[in-house]
């Protein structure tokens, strides 16, 4: 059986390390959207042992606190689906109130047109603000 997370990145790679990875999706509607995908196939956190999950947590809320930063949206939306595609990974959403879909879940019907904000090199301003994240996450 193929496995699209385990075959290609899923997005533009923002960072990663040997237990996961933080990649930026290229969905033109909603900027800001990331994903923290595990390095490895399993379907569910409880695959993962507690440390595996305590850092693998700490990932997704380091990117949470970075998407907040960076887009300033309304609401994040946190979800780990995997219904369709079962690697854990964790989708990062920016909300805003104008967005496509807004108050609805991203995946249903439209509601509107899409006017999602634009952000000077949002790649770069991602990664720095995870960084500085993750870095308060795990102090030395």
């Amino acid at each position: 059986m193929s496995c699209e997370l385990c075959e290609n990145d899923g997005g533009e790679v923002l960072w990663k390390n040997e237990l996961c990875r933080l990649v930026l999706v290229n969905d033109p509607d909603y900027p800001g959207f990331c994903r923290v995908i595990l390095q490895r196939h399993v379907a569910e956190m409880t695959d993962l042992g507690p440390m595996g999950r305590k850092h693998f947590m700490a990932v997704v809320l380091a990117a949470e606190q970075a998407v907040r930063e960076v887009m300033r949206p309304d609401k994040i939306n946190l979800a780990s689906l995997g219904n369709v595609v079962p690697h854990l990974h964790w989708h990062v959403i920016p909300r805003f109130r104008e967005d496509r879909h807004f108050p609805n879940p991203i995946w249903g019907q439209p509601l509107r047109e899409a006017n999602p904000p634009q952000v000077a090199d949002l790649p770069g301003k991602l990664r720095t603000a995870f960084q500085a994240a993750l870095e308060a996450s795990f102090p030395d």
